[in-house]
């Protein structure tokens, strides 16, 4: 009888005792979709608009610099004001979201798919905007400013490539410090030296890179028919608009 009563009470507590081996409950479906959306470059949270401010505004700002409307620059300065509304709406055209100007996950899971863990676009780096020297030093500006200066230029070119069917866009010069500008005769001025300027050859002919920047954020545009650019397009980011490619008709 003993035997049976302490089997009994075996079978009992297997019974009551939770499975070592149970699976672990499931996230939940919020989790999951926040943990999607984290990019190793930036994330943003919630969702943007016409009023907000800070940091996170800023950071859309320079992924949809390349959308501001023909001949414009958009500002950098962290407030979602009719500008930026304007840049994400075109950005969100560009890709067949719908264009409403506002920046929520469909938007911004498109920015992570288009960006690399360093926050340059995918298909532009650092090394390509930056064929003088390695740490961005030599310039007029701080380092970190020259290439902060680049990270803008290259969101700017994959704005531009997009337009021009996503085909290649080759670099054929970006930042310069003062040794590299005068080894190569660069102007005393030229916005090399500043990180946001950047010559540009590949499929396209120049005239077909210098028209289309225009529309995609660049203040400074040269190409055939200026002195020094028969070979390339220049395309920068001067707090002085000039754009002048007398044979393409610019």
């Amino acid at each position: 009888m003993r035997v049976i009563l302490a089997v009994l009470a075996i079978l009992a507590a297997a019974l009551i005792a939770p499975s070592s081996t149970a699976a672990a409950p499931a996230p939940s479906t919020a989790s999951a979709a926040s943990a999607a959306a984290a990019d190793g470059c930036y994330t943003w949270s919630g969702t943007l608009k016409e009023g907000a401010s800070g940091d996170a505004v800023r950071q859309l700002q320079i992924r949809v610099a390349g959308y501001a409307n023909y001949g414009e620059v958009l500002g950098l300065d962290g407030e979602f004001g009719p500008k930026t509304a304007q840049a994400v709406a075109a950005f969100q055209k560009a890709y067949g979201l719908s264009s409403d100007g506002v920046a929520g996950p469909n938007t911004f899971a498109k920015i992570y798919e288009l960006q690399d863990d360093d926050c340059t676009p995918v298909n532009f780096t650092y090394g390509e905007l930056n064929q003088c020297n390695s740490d961005w030093s030599g310039g007029p500006l701080s380092a970190s400013q020259a290439k902060a200066n680049a990270l803008v230029s290259m969101w700017k070119l994959q704005a531009l490539r997009h337009a021009l069917g996503d085909q290649p866009i080759t670099i054929s010069s970006g930042f310069r410090s003062y040794a590299c500008n005068d080894a190569v005769g660069g102007a005393a001025s030229s916005r090399h030296l500043y990180g946001d300027a950047v010559d540009l050859t590949g499929v396209h002919s120049f005239c077909t890179l210098a028209k289309e920047a225009r529309s995609h954020g660049f203040s400074e545009i040269l190409g055939p028919g200026y002195p020094g650019h028969d070979d390339h397009t220049h395309v920068a980011n001067d707090p002085s608009p000039y754009w002048d490619a007398p044979d393409c008709g610019i």
